[in-house]
């Protein structure tokens, strides 16, 4: 360790795909924990661990001054990260939460904060370009009609880009000490709503066709491994502002790592349809659910179309260099312990 072995941290979200995995990570490295949840969060995978548990809204300023007053390092991964939200609400807890969660650190004299961001800041049209840390923000797709009725994926992306933009701001302005770790596509046990899981359930149901290619690369990390990239962030106690895209080390094609997964469920992967049949499908069912303000989002969008079809890639050598990261877990094993865990829990 370096200087950190007294720390007591406190993680938002902690009952989330990517704070589940840190706050595990972390209470196997034996660091004192508090975990920041909702009152209605389901704790179940992390409720055996030896941490403190605290109810917070972090829309609410209040709660979170009160709740980290003990504490003196923050880890922030609470937010929405689904595509079928409200910007209002997207905005409030991506945007207004990060930044509530900054001034409580300010007000408590926490000077050491890591808070999630995401590659979609840059963008996650197609592209050739293996994108950095040095990319312009490109968060806005142009998709069909999007004047008319705008991607909520879009506001999803737009919000991570202006959480990083404030949070900088913010941090250089006040003397904090600000890490933003940029995940790509996120798998791995407790993963219910970044696409995988959905993918499983709907090849399940025996469909035998659907959008996809064999030509684009997309990049994603394990959750265990992106844990532990929060670690190597936090043993570095690194000064004023950095950024790491965290990924694994090795990008496959999305037609590989879909194959993995219908693998592991004993599931033919289902034949690719052309793009331009994808179009007018994910077109359709993205409109008939926002004309009827339907709860839940249609398998299709054209923002979930587009990306079973785009090229995603993104260079993590910064984190190499600095941080020492190097994902520990291949793909193999990695989409093999996820899908193992959601059979063994009856998820599928």
């Amino acid at each position: 360790m370096k200087g950190n072995d007294k720390h007591r941290v406190f993680i938002t979200g902690a009952n989330g795909l990517i704070g589940s995995h840190i706050t595990e990570y972390f209470s196997d490295m034996k660091i004192s924990l508090v975990c920041g949840v909702r009152k209605s969060a389901d704790i179940s995978h992390i409720s055996n661990l030896p941490v403190e548990f605290r109810y917070i809204d972090i829309r609410h300023l209040d709660s979170l001054i009160t709740s980290f007053n003990d504490c003196d390092f923050v880890i922030h991964t609470a937010g929405l990260t689904n595509d079928w939200s409200k910007y209002r609400d997207t905005y409030e807890t991506n945007v207004v939460g990060t930044l509530n969660v900054l001034r409580a650190c300010k007000i408590n004299g926490i000077k050491n904060v890591i808070i999630t961001g995401s590659i979609a800041s840059y963008g996650e049209e197609n592209s050739i370009i293996i994108k950095d840390e040095n990319s312009p923000f490109k968060p806005r797709q142009h998709y069909f009609l999007e004047k008319l009725i705008p991607s909520r994926m879009n506001f999803y992306r737009i919000s991570k880009a202006e959480c990083t933009r404030q949070a900088t701001d913010f941090g250089s302005k006040n003397n904090l000490n600000i890490t933003i770790i940029e995940p790509v596509w996120v798998y791995g046990e407790y993963e219910f709503s970044s696409g995988f899981y959905e993918y499983l359930k709907i090849i399940k149901s025996g469909i035998s066709f659907f959008p996809g290619s064999k030509k684009n690369k997309f990049h994603v990390i394990y959750a265990r491994d992106l844990a532990k990239a929060y670690y190597l962030a936090y043993d570095k106690n690194l000064s004023g502002i950095n950024r790491f895209i965290i990924g694994n080390n090795n990008i496959d094609s999305m037609e590989y790592i879909y194959s993995l997964f219908c693998k592991q469920i004993n599931s033919k992967k289902p034949r690719n349809i052309p793009r331009l049949l994808a179009n007018p499908v994910g077109i359709a069912l993205e409109f008939f659910a926002e004309i009827f303000n339907l709860k839940n989002p249609p398998a299709l969008t054209r923002a979930r179309v587009d990306m079973m079809y785009d090229n995603i890639e993104y260079s993590i050598k910064k984190a190499e260099h600095i941080l020492g990261f190097k994902n520990e877990f291949t793909l193999e094993e990695g989409v093999h312990r996820t899908v193992s865990w959601y059979i063994k829990n009856k998820y599928l």
